[in-house]
Parts: structure tokens; sequence; C-alpha cells
């Protein structure tokens, strides 16, 4: 047998183009299908690049805009989630009866400042078969006084509470132990400080057990709250729960009604949330009932305030606060826009001359509006990046500070950037048409 090698066949080799025909094969290029989108990138970016300083003082009204509106969003969005924690650290699903306005002389005070609601009204909620849709009831009565311990003092909220307001108001004691029934039983005198108080008058820690004078009373603490981290609102940190007999009988006088003694609030938390108006229809009609007022509600002498309704109406109320800030932070992106114009207008009229030779070499209209719009993006698009950073570090540095707090989200900053990035394509579109327009003969003759 024999083998045969393949025949290799040697192909000749190109002939050598010349620059002219490789010059009119680009140009036929340019003719067919214009510039291709990377070169149009490549052109708006080497052009930026050549105008550092012009570069950098046309994005400076795109950089404050979009940091103004990111760290304005991020603190009002902070303040909101603040408020929110505050309202609801109190206790979920709540429902809080107060006493209604006085009326003396055909002069009506104000609404809280009558002695309507008594103990035999937290009862008659409390009556599970009546109202079925009330978890649980904690009547209360609240009042200022001073507490003293050594050569400490502060002027805080005391609340007179049962046992059951530690779970109505989701409070957690840190030391000790909470009111329990005995003591409201025998009206004992002791006292149960919030982590701010307790910080105040007992710096160095160590207040349980410690003797503290309420309205010169001398009272001995059993336990300390843990910290809400609210603030306002009747924070349970700024203030101190001692046994509800104790502040009718003894600390604030609480007359008694009928055998009833009065309460100054009473506290009720529906059984889940979406039985809360169904909880506070019962609520009403009950404390009518036990009033006997007219069940239409004419002659109410409470008022009930029902925290969903409040949460709902702050949350909005700063909703609306914070895109009026961000709004206005928004008017210096549009004159960033309108710099960005000016300048593209301006680098129109320098580049007439190597637009019209563009145009010449075959560029469409197409070709030279994408590129003005490339490099008006292109400043946006800078202008807003270190506007984000900006933003955000002015959201951090407060956050820091603990003066307020700032909540950063992608949201914002996406919002912030596509704002910013639709304000440069925007302005960017007369001086784009303007170049794009342009007659080569025109433009090649201009000096």
């Amino acid at each position: 047998m024999s083998t045969h090698s393949p025949v290799m066949k040697r192909v000749a080799p190109a002939p050598p183009v010349s620059e002219d025909e490789r010059m009119d094969a680009e140009i036929d290029g340019l003719m067919e299908g214009g510039i291709g989108w990377g070169e149009t990138l490549r052109f708006a970016l080497s052009t930026l690049r050549s105008n550092p300083l012009r570069t950098l003082l046309t994005t400076l009204g795109v950089l404050i805009g979009v940091a103004a509106v990111v760290a304005l969003l991020s603190i009002g969005r902070g303040a909101q989630n603040s408020i929110t924690a505050s309202i609801t650290s109190n206790g979920a699903n709540l429902l809080t009866v107060r006493a209604g306005a006085s009326s003396s002389g055909g002069v009506r005070g104000a609404v809280g400042d009558s002695s309507s609601l008594t103990m035999a009204d937290a009862t008659a909620l409390a009556d599970s078969a009546r109202n079925p849709d009330i978890a649980q009831v904690s009547p209360e009565y609240s009042g200022n006084a001073q507490l003293v311990a050594g050569s400490n003092n502060v002027n805080a909220r005391v609340t007179g509470a049962i046992a059951i307001y530690a779970s109505v108001h989701n409070s957690t004691v840190a030391e000790g132990s909470f009111i329990g029934s005995d003591e409201v039983s025998a009206a004992a005198k002791v006292v149960v400080l919030g982590s701010n108080v307790s910080t105040t008058l007992f710096p160095d820690g160590g207040a349980l057990g410690q003797t503290v004078r309420v309205n010169g009373q001398q009272f001995t603490v059993v336990g300390v709250l843990k910290s809400s981290g609210g603030s306002g609102f009747g924070s349970a940190d700024d203030g101190v729960i001692v046994p509800l007999s104790t502040a009718q009988r003894i600390l604030f006088g609480a007359r008694s009604v009928g055998g009833s003694w009065t309460v100054s609030t009473i506290v009720t938390q529906a059984s889940s949330a979406a039985t809360v108006d169904t909880a506070q229809a019962e609520v009403e009609t009950t404390m009518r009932e036990a009033h006997s007022l007219a069940l239409d509600g004419s002659a109410d002498n409470f008022s009930v305030i029902n925290q969903a309704t409040i949460l709902a109406t702050v949350t909005q109320t700063t909703q609306m606060l914070t895109l009026f800030l961000a709004a206005i932070a928004a008017i210096s992106l549009l004159v960033g826009g309108i710099g960005i114009m000016n300048i593209m207008l301006v680098s129109v009229r320098e580049r007439t001359r190597e637009i019209g030779l563009r145009k010449a070499l075959g560029a469409r209209e197409g070709d030279i509006m994408r590129q003005f719009l490339f490099e008006s993006l292109a400043l946006s698009g800078v202008g807003g990046l270190a506007g984000l950073a900006l933003g955000s570090a002015i959201a951090l540095a407060v956050n820091l500070s603990g003066l307020m707090t700032a909540t950063l989200s992608w949201d914002v900053a996406l919002l912030a950037f596509g704002f910013a990035l639709a304000v440069g394509l925007f302005f960017g579109i007369a001086p784009a048409r303007s170049a794009a327009r342009l007659d080569p003969i025109v433009a090649l003759r201009y000096e």
C-alpha cells in the first residue's frame, strides 16, 4: 500500500492597500452606516477630557442638586421612621380614652380637663363579653412631679398604673421588677424609673433599691425600664411608674366619684390591627352607656384617640414635607441643566468647523446629534455620581452627629441619579439639534 501526502496549496498574499483606498473605505462606511455608538461615546468623552475645568464647573450645579435631594430625602425618611418608632413604641393597636372638656359658666375648657373617667369605666371596658374586640385595658393617672435623689433632681411625668400597663405599652424592665397587683392594692410607695430618669438621678448606676423623693414623699426604686429609644409623645424613658392607687390617693389626690376613683386616661388594646375600628366602636358605645349619654355621640364627655389614625396622619405629613423639601432641592438640578445647555451651545459654536468636517466626511445628522447628547449625558452623569457620594456623606454625618437620623436607601439614590440624567438629556437636546442641522459648507467656512 502506498500513502500519498496531501497537497498543500499556497495562497497568494493580498495586495497591499494604499492609504487612499483605506480612507475611501472608511468614508464609504461612514456614508453607509454612520459613526458607531462606541466611536460616538469615545469622541464625547475625549472632548470632555480636553476641557477638565469647564467640565467640572458645568457639573457643579448637577452635583449640588443631587447631593441636596439625596441628603434631604434621607433626613426626611429618617425623621419619619423616628416618629413612627416613637408612636408605636408605646404599644400596638392602642385606643386611648381621655376625659372630655369641662364646662363652667358657659365657658368650655380644654379636652382632658374634666374628671369624667373613673375606674368603673375601665371595669366596663374590660368586660370581654360586652367588648370582644378589646384585648386589654389599662387605667392610668398621670401628673408631673419633682423627683430628688441625693443632690440630683428632675421634673418628670409620673404615671399611676396597674400590672397590665407593661403588656399594653410594650414596656420591658431592665432591672428589678414592674408594679405588681399587691403593690397596687396596698398603695405602696414604690417606683419604676424610666431609663433617662434613672441616669439623671443615679449617674453612677445602682438605682435599684435606692430611695427617691417624689413630691416630698419617700419612694423605693423597685425597677428600671429598658430604654425604648423614643423621645416625645410621652416616652417612657423620660417618666416614672408608680402604683395607680398611690398616684390617686397619695401623690395627686384624685377624687372619688360615686365610690370610684378617677383616672386621667384609659388605654385599651384591640385584639388585632384588623379590629381597631370595631374596638373603637365598642369603646364609644360602652362609654356612652356607662355615662348615660346619647348613643349618637352628640353629648360625649370623652374622646377616643386612635393610634393608627395618628400614625397615618403623621406619616402623610412628614412625607409631604420631605417631598416639598426635595422639590426645592431639585430646583438646583434644573439650574444645573440650564448650565449644561449653555455650555453645550458654546461648544457647538466653538466646534463648528469640526462639525462641518465630520459631516463632509459622511457623518449623518443623527451621528452629530448623538455625540452631543452623549456629552450632555456624560456631564450630568458625572455630576450625579459625585452628588450621590456627597449626599451620602452628608447623611452619614447627620447620623454621626446624633442630632437627627438619616435613612439612606437605593430608591432615593436611583431617583436622584435618574432625575439628573433626565435633566442632562432634556437640556442637551437643543444644542444637539443645533449642531446636527449645521450646513457642512457653511460650517467649513466658519471662522
